[in-house]
């Protein structure tokens, strides 16, 4: 099975980040592609940190959940909506950062909320996410069931989890085939760490990984890492993005290749706890 990963650079234009996730998504399918991830905050990099509150939408209704629906629907694909704010009721002062995933039928098949959230403070840059965000609560895992009927269970997680290998364990029980880490990584943070982390993970648990990110220097003066990545589960490097700016990945999935890589080495079999 093909899968995409889109780079974006996005902006604090909501309508404006829509119409480029739509085209790209296009682009990915055009390709070949049956799943595409979209990367964190695709919908919206805002001036401040609390912009996205006033987007934050109701689980189920609003234009950002919609455009996926449609969009999935539309190119009979599997779409992962990397991030966008969900509502929580009681507290308006705090959204959940969310990946929702939708199914070739536009139907919603997966929600999860980012569990790590992130805080880095450099002296120069400084960032805090609980100061807008809840976090989740539990990992999320799905299957896919391609277009040759073969099914991928797929394990969702976002950004600065990928720093945290216990949620990735706790994802690959039963074992993923894939795991999806969309992600908008610092650009120091990500320069240092986001490729090393990425194969590691996938190392460690014998699966392919998916890494569709935010790449370059935004609107509102943040610049990120990019780099959009897709890993083989042997730690090789598949697909990436070295250039600034949006784009497109691709890469392809081997139930054979998967296969191979855990009886040949079957440390998943060797795991004690």
């Amino acid at each position: 099975m093909k899968i995409a990963a889109v780079q974006m650079l996005s902006t604090p234009d909501l309508g404006r980040n829509l119409e480029r996730a739509a085209a790209l998504v296009a682009e990915a399918a055009a390709a070949g592609a049956e799943l595409v991830g979209l990367p964190e905050y695709f919908c919206l990099m805002g001036q401040h940190d609390r912009d996205k509150l006033a987007h934050a939408e109701p689980l189920g209704n609003g234009p950002i959940q919609r455009m996926l629906a449609d969009t999935a629907r539309r190119h009979r694909l599997w779409l992962s909506g990397g991030t966008l704010p969900l509502a929580i009721g009681d507290d308006p002062a705090h959204a959940h950062n969310s990946t929702l995933v939708f199914g070739p039928d536009g139907q919603r098949v997966a929600r999860y909320d980012k569990i790590h959230l992130f805080r880095f403070d450099d002296g120069e840059r400084r960032y805090d996410e609980a100061a807008t965000l809840a976090p989740g609560q539990k990992p999320v895992a799905f299957t896919v069931t391609d277009r040759a009927g073969h099914e991928w269970r797929v394990g969702l997680s976002v950004c600065y989890d990928l720093r945290f290998p216990e949620l990735y364990r706790g994802l690959c029980r039963p074992p993923c085939d894939l795991l999806m880490v969309p992600a908008a990584f610092t650009y120091p943070t990500g320069e240092a760490h986001w490729e090393l982390l990425l194969r590691a993970r996938a190392v460690e648990n014998q699966c392919y990984v998916l890494a569709p990110a935010q790449g370059g220097l935004h609107e509102n003066g943040r610049r990120t890492w990019g780099h959009s990545l897709a890993v083989g589960p042997w730690g090789e490097v598949l697909a990436v993005r070295t250039e600034d700016g949006e784009g497109v990945i691709v890469a392809e999935l081997s139930a054979e290749r998967l296969q191979q890589v855990r009886t040949q080495l079957p440390a998943l079999q060797h795991r004690v706890g």
